[in-house]
């Protein structure tokens, strides 16, 4: 197998062995590469191996190599992870299956208007400030119930909350915290867990893990 085969097939292993500890199905994890700073020919060869799924953070960047990459292979599924500037709304909408950076008010406008202009529906996952980090991105916690009512009225398919945790801190009990908030709100998709921690995110019940570093070795 190629290096890329082998750490695919490896990332599946680890998934799988997670599930079973867990008691889980694997079917219910979806695998995301994050192809993010990997140009095309980096990527073809997961895609070769059988990988559908992939992520991106910049939609500048997706749009320069991913058309050419899904007219070749219509079945892929492309997720934006990154953060989303609102008036960037309408390309993204145009671009993506997925979206995992819904966080507030002025974006959740923007990408309703986008799709009805589109008539196109993108499920979202609402991005949860889950270690409370001015730094970063997501809805502040106390302002969660809120917010997810307000996604609610409007036709935006609600996909699942998404979180990032705080750098160089164990991320379990920040998995479990958004794992309780997705309970708590009626909610089932858990997008959590990277290269680092992918296993223990499936152990507490990711829906999609996002990993790059090891199905990409470096960068992304």
């Amino acid at each position: 197998m190629t290096n890329a085969a082998t750490r695919l097939a490896e990332v599946h292993a680890n998934i799988a062995r997670a599930c079973k500890q867990a008691r889980r199905e694997v079917s219910d994890v979806t695998l995301i590469a994050v192809s993010k700073t990997h140009d095309a020919p980096a990527i073809q060869p997961l895609i070769d191996a059988g990988q559908r799924v992939f992520g991106e953070n910049r939609v500048q960047e997706a749009q320069g190599k991913w058309p050419a990459l899904r007219e070749a292979h219509p079945d892929i599924e492309l997720h934006l992870i990154g953060q989303l500037q609102s008036n960037k709304a309408e390309e993204a909408v145009a671009l993506f299956d997925y979206i995992h950076g819904l966080d507030r008010p002025s974006l959740l406008t923007a990408l309703a208007k986008a799709m009805d202009k589109a008539g196109r529906l993108v499920p979202c996952f609402v991005q949860v400030n889950i270690g409370d980090e001015a730094q970063k991105g997501g809805c502040p916690i106390a302002e969660l119930p809120a917010f997810l009512a307000a996604v609610r009225t409007t036709p935006i398919p609600l996909a699942g909350l998404m979180c990032i945790p705080p750098a160089d801190t164990e991320a379990a009990p920040f998995f479990a915290f958004l794992a309780k908030l997705a309970a708590d709100h009626g909610v089932t998709g858990l997008s959590m867990g990277m290269s680092g921690d992918y296993e223990t995110a499936v152990m507490l019940g990711a829906s999609h893990v996002r990993v790059g570093t090891a199905l990409f070795g470096s960068r992304g």
